[in-house]
């Protein structure tokens, strides 16, 4: 018994099924993290930094074990719920004399450890995938998040030179990222970041306001309950 071949309808069925699965499963397939251009100068690169991840908590570990995680304050007294930490040339500080940057980490007054190199290569190509050249980040801001811990909204207007963007890196539990707007009461837009992700965000972007919502309860399965975030800039 001879088998009949497809007719049209059926092959062009088929080929249709077969193309929506493959682009359906082409981010699992080619392991390639995925690029949103969420606004100007605004760039999403999911799980850009995702096979990195040892690597950069090791170094997040021998940062910490010099400068420790610690609950800053504000100038009006208030303890930040996030946990902080840096490295880099300079080092991003806040107490009652304000938000500046400092050379040395006011816990020990010693000079703040070096940025390792598989920080600076990650923020320099995250920057350069989402179309910033010639990023020289001299600070990492690490952020420590438990569940329930938040960032209010903000601008990182504390650089002396507007130019350069901002490179956000997320490990851990997902976060909602706020990105508002270059006024406090403009709307925000509400961005899911999840563990590997790069937020960039600089040229008419660079001085809009951010947060992040507060935590919610989960583990995550190399972190626990917990997300690091590396916050590059370049400040001087």
């Amino acid at each position: 018994m001879s088998k009949t071949p497809l007719g049209p309808s059926k092959q062009n069925n088929e080929g249709s099924i077969k193309t929506m699965m493959n682009d359906l499963f082409a981010d699992f397939d080619d392991g390639l993290p995925q690029r949103e251009d969420l606004a100007a100068g605004v760039v999403l690169l999911r799980g850009f930094a995702r096979e990195q991840t040892a690597s950069l908590l090791l170094a997040v570990a021998q940062i910490t074990q010099a400068s420790p995680f610690r609950q800053m304050s504000t100038p009006g007294g208030y303890r930040m719920s996030v946990a902080m930490s840096n490295c880099g040339a300079l080092g991003w500080i806040a107490d009652s004399q304000g938000y500046r940057y400092a050379a040395r980490d006011p816990l020990n007054n010693h000079a703040w450890p070096a940025m390792p190199e598989v920080f600076l290569a990650l923020a320099r190509s995250a920057a350069l995938e989402a179309g910033f050249a010639d990023f020289l980040p001299d600070v990492c801001l690490i952020n420590r998040y438990a569940p329930g811990t938040k960032l209010s909204m903000h601008q990182d207007k504390d650089e002396a030179d507007f130019s350069a963007p901002i490179v956000s890196i997320s490990l851990g539990l997902p976060a909602i990222f706020l990105l508002g707007g270059l006024q406090r009461n403009h709307p925000s837009q509400r961005i899911g970041l999840s563990h590997g992700d790069v937020l960039v965000w600089g040229g008419p972007a660079r001085l809009r306001y951010h947060g992040v919502l507060a935590l919610k309860q989960d583990s995550h399965a190399e972190l626990g309950a917990c997300r690091i975030n590396l916050t590059f800039r370049q400040a001087a």
